[in-house]
């Protein structure tokens, strides 16, 4: 990957689709896909590819700041009662196995294509503690099943939830991944894990996601898609994250107005791949990879960083 002259000098918003579930997957992607093919825009879309056991959620209502979450963001509304029953109530259905044709026809169609994870609720809840058989074996059925599903391997990973482990970057290594999209913070860097440099740049999530902005009492009633346009003003590069299963359902409209007045202030919207392209390794910061808190989300995520790790 290398920098070109110039190749800064226009606004770039890679656009980074996380899908969560069976329902995301069968109903959100295509509504999303269809969005950014009427926009022009490009986009990554990250697949769960395993079982649905999104009703195993419901430990995190111990977690502090889960039930406002919850309560500011309609959870039920957006997820569905089934949903929220799988793993439960109900089996979770494989969504690798089931919704195989839905994802060939987003490669399809021009979008690039990664891992988000394999059993969401499993790596969103066990991958901070885990330990490195348990990590490789979460990565190794992901990669197994992508490969499966595409007939090529992956080149690229965002962790569930913002959720890793010391191993997770070194893993991604070994996987061969080019880049990775798993953390929050304020640029791409080169990840150092106990004094050394992993070759698999982070492309961190950069922007807040408009879950994170519905209903937050400082922003004082301002409208989330104002918020943003506010946020991306000027030029610069930025990572936002997506849901298939919001902005592929009750958020589709603000979405598609997010995505017309982007393109009508002249941001070029595209996926990680071409961000990534655009980028010299040696040229990045070295960052630690911290477990930190971002507003409006519950919980510990993992972060970029704030000052450079010396080597």
């Amino acid at each position: 990957m290398t920098a070109s002259p110039g190749a800064h000098s226009v606004s770039t918003i890679a656009l980074k689709i996380d899908v969560d579930t069976y329902r995301g997957t069968l109903e959100g992607v295509p509504r999303l896909v269809s969005a950014l093919e009427r926009a022009g825009a490009k986009a990554t879309f990250l697949f769960s590819l395993g079982p649905d056991h999104t009703g195993r959620a419901i430990k995190r209502v111990f977690r502090r700041g889960f039930l406002h979450k919850v309560r500011r963001t309609s959870v039920v509304s957006h997820y569905g009662l089934r949903t929220l029953l799988y793993g439960v109530l109900l089996p979770g259905p494989h969504i690798g196995r089931r919704c195989a044709g839905v994802m060939q026809d987003v490669a399809r169609r021009g979008f690039e294509v990664g891992i988000h994870t394999y059993d969401h609720i499993k790596w969103q809840d066990g991958a901070a503690r885990a330990g490195r058989a348990w990590t490789s074996r979460q990565l190794a059925l992901a990669r197994e099943e992508f490969m499966r599903v595409f007939g090529r391997a992956p080149e690229t990973h965002g962790a569930a939830g913002w959720q890793v482990n010391r191993w997770v970057p070194e893993l991604e290594a070994a996987m061969g991944l080019h880049y990775a999209s798993d953390t929050r913070g304020m640029g791409p860097f080169v990840p150092v894990v106990e004094g050394k440099e992993i070759a698999v740049p982070q492309l961190p999530t950069t922007l807040p996601t408009l879950d994170e902005l519905i209903g937050r009492e400082e922003l004082a009633g301002e409208d989330p898609v104002d918020h943003l346009l506010g946020l991306t003003a000027g030029a610069g590069e930025r990572v936002f994250t997506l849901h298939a299963e919001l902005e592929g359902g009750e958020y589709l409209a603000g979405f598609e107005r997010l995505l017309r007045e982007w393109r009508a202030r002249g941001h070029r919207l595209t996926d990680l791949a071409t961000y990534a392209a655009s980028l010299d390794p040696q040229r990045l910061p070295r960052c630690r990879i911290e477990a930190g808190t971002v507003a409006g989300r519950s919980g510990m995520l993992a972060v970029q960083g704030e000052s450079p790790c010396p080597i």
